[in-house]
């Protein structure tokens, strides 16, 4: 087949390393490789360290207005709360499970890894003029009975995934428990509930393919690949953001396609809105709202201004941000959801999530030695997953109040 290639167009978006995870510990041998956790080393993450409107340094990038809004096409809904809006409280009795939960990939298990301190744990959100229900495990999963939960996007969702069952797991009894595989995607079974919490790796929901000449194309107009997997799911939260704003050496392709015609390059955003149309497309035509929920969550916020070290060391959230900015990735998403047909649900948490600079692995992403922790600043930050127990968990209970 002969592929018109288009001129290209420039654009500029310094951006992060792909970030991926390891088999969860206790489980069969996973048949599909998933990318494990990984970041760029901080000595050599020159394009991080520059201003970057995607990137969360002094949060001059968040609104207020950002809150949690809830978008659907044709109509809209009365706002009940705005989770997004409020503060962080420091609550004693969090975190709502213990660090030694072993459903976690070694990357985000900080207190496991040696991170001294742990009061990260114990901040709870609090919307301003409502509350939101604390997580009760048993409650969830009796709304889940009998039904599928699936989380689709990348290694920041899989970090949800796994805040999610940690918060399940304590109160099923060990035989009646089982994580499973197919493809790309990874089940939880509560198996006397017969539920499942399923996380799909799709990091750009549409499909990224390697093809003649061993190029990788992203097809912007192509998504059955990963949407065959989230046909039948009951509730399905979408992500994806990040991916889309790898440039240069951190890019995942080497190509966009659109129909038959083959880009370089593209502005981000462009490229970002046409896949998301082909999502929502696909979502309009394939999903019934009598059967199916469907969630989109903002981007999660990175902290990796100065080469990765904004959040080393980090041990309170923000308090206050200044020059309010709208990140586009948001614009664009609110901008294709109020076209959709089908009703779909935005749960920002970009901005409470940007309060929390503290709740990074950074450098205790692994376990070290003595001699290393002498010499931490030669090794590399993660600034943009979460420790957990920590932030995601927070994400989960707003979730389940949203379901």
């Amino acid at each position: 087949m002969a592929y018109r290639i288009m001129a290209p167009t420039l654009y500029r978006n310094p951006c992060l390393n792909p970030t991926p995870s390891s088999t969860p510990p206790g489980t069969t041998n996973n048949p599909y490789k998933f990318p494990p956790y990984n970041i760029m080393n901080a000595s050599s993450s020159s394009s991080s360290s520059s201003s970057s409107e995607f990137e969360v340094g002094d949060g001059s990038w968040l609104s207020e207005e950002d809150g949690v809004v809830m978008v659907q096409s044709g109509k809209n809904l009365p706002k009940k709360c705005d989770f997004s809006s409020g503060k962080w409280v420091f609550d004693q009795s969090y975190p709502l499970y213990e660090s030694t939960c072993p459903y976690l990939s070694t990357a985000v298990t900080c207190q496991k890894n040696g991170r001294p301190d742990s009061d990260y744990q114990k901040w709870r959100w609090k919307p301003n003029g409502c509350s939101i229900p604390r997580f009760n495990a048993l409650k969830f999963l009796a709304k889940m009975r009998n039904k599928r939960i699936m989380l689709v996007g990348d290694s920041i969702m899989r970090n949800q995934w796994e805040s999610l069952v940690c918060l399940v797991q304590g109160v099923i009894p060990t035989g009646r428990k089982r994580v499973t595989y197919n493809g790309p995607t990874m089940a939880f079974h509560a198996m006397d509930f017969e539920t499942s919490i399923e996380f799909a790796w799709a990091p750009l929901l549409v499909e990224l393919k390697k093809e003649s000449g061993k190029k990788r194309i992203l097809h912007l107009d192509s998504i059955e690949d990963n949407a065959r997997y989230w046909r039948g799911v009951n509730f399905l939260v979408f992500d994806s953001a990040h991916w889309w704003t790898h440039t240069d050496k951190w890019s995942s392709w080497d190509y966009y396609m659109e129909g038959q015609s083959l880009y370089k390059s593209m502005n981000p955003m462009i490229a970002y809105q046409k896949g998301l149309t082909t999502w929502a497309k696909w979502v309009d035509l394939n999903l019934d709202p009598r059967q199916t929920r469907v969630f989109f969550r903002s981007m999660s916020p990175r902290h990796n201004r100065e080469n990765g070290w904004k959040c080393y060391n980090q041990k309170q959230p923000l308090t206050a941000f200044s020059h309010p900015h709208v990140p586009q990735q948001l614009l664009v998403l609110q901008g294709v959801l109020k076209r959709m047909r089908f009703p779909v649900y935005l749960q920002d948490v970009t901005t409470l999530s940007a309060f929390r600079r503290d709740g990074h692995p950074s450098v205790y992403r692994r376990a070290m030695g003595q001699e290393e922790k002498q010499h931490l600043k030669n090794f590399s930050s993660d600034c943009s997953h979460w420790c957990l127990p920590g932030v995601p968990d927070i994400w989960n209970e707003m979730l389940s109040a949203l379901l």
